[in-house]
């Protein structure tokens, strides 16, 4: 399997890196790829589906922070001290083979070892228990099956999308800082409806720092999670100084036609 670690970058640039890499190993121009990635600056990415009216436009421009929509599903993530995967396969690979619960449950295994080696005792539960009240446009207010938690509090947040022959995961293990900023990107119909929404998201995710009362860097959390594949699956890692330039030109194209452009972040 080989092993990228990309520079930090764009939201845009993010989003189109992935779909390179999902692209170039359904061709068999690449083995499958695990990659770690950051994001500069700050992102706020929506689900495939999710209304673009649920971001407030003013407060991101405000605040520095991008927005992206991404191919995979799910709801609003803020993309901030944090540490971003992505795994990608040819469709049928064994490390995602059968059904997406399924593969989550398997690519679970990785990254809850990933945690304990960091000294998190967390799980991945086969049904996530639903917090009662309102399901907000927040990711982290709602663990999925086979996502991970810790004390009930979601952890790490993962989407899947299958086509092209392949599959791709990403998900995002926030290491540090205030987990409820992303309220101050969303629209809300007043001050007091944005403050309940801080106190939800806060009862309902969790970040590293919080779980081990100590700041985990990101290059520290690369290598537990490294370990944690490698150790998982009983993998070699193919270590790659960057992508191809074959890659870096489809993501050049990706970002510039689609994950940067109005019409498709405005499509819902």
């Amino acid at each position: 399997m080989r092993l990228v670690i990309t520079p930090a970058t764009d939201g845009p640039m993010n989003m189109a890196i992935d779909q390179a890499i999902m692209e170039a190993v359904a061709q068999e121009r690449v083995p499958r790829t695990l990659r770690f990635f950051a994001w500069e600056p700050a992102c706020l990415s929506l689900g495939y589906m999710q209304p673009l009216s649920d971001s407030d436009q003013d407060r991101l421009a405000a605040r520095g922070w991008d927005i992206v929509r991404r191919m995979t599903g799910g709801r609003a993530i803020l993309h901030v001290d944090e540490l971003t995967y992505s795994v990608a396969c040819k469709a049928g690979d064994p490390l995602v083979a059968g059904s997406i619960v399924e593969s989550y449950r398997r690519l679970s295994g990785a990254l809850l070892h990933g945690l304990n080696i960091l000294g998190a005792d967390a799980d991945a539960n086969k049904r996530a228990k639903q917090s009662g009240g309102t399901i907000g446009p927040v990711c982290f207010e709602v663990p999925s099956r086979y996502e991970i938690t810790f004390s009930g509090k979601k952890l790490i947040g993962s989407a899947q999308v299958r086509k092209m022959g392949a599959v791709l995961q990403h998900g995002t293990l926030p290491l540090t800082g205030d987990i409820t900023r992303i309220c101050d990107g969303l629209v809300f119909p007043d001050d007091q409806e944005r403050e309940i929404a801080r106190q939800r998201v806060a009862s309902r995710a969790t970040t590293l720092e919080e779980v081990l009362h100590r700041i985990i860097s990101w290059e520290d959390a690369i290598q537990a999670m490294r370990r944690g594949f490698e150790e998982t699956f009983d993998l070699t890692f193919e270590i790659a100084d960057s992508l191809t330039p074959e890659e870096l030109q489809r993501a050049e194209e990706l970002r510039a036609l689609r994950y940067a452009h109005d019409e498709w972040t405005g499509r819902f």
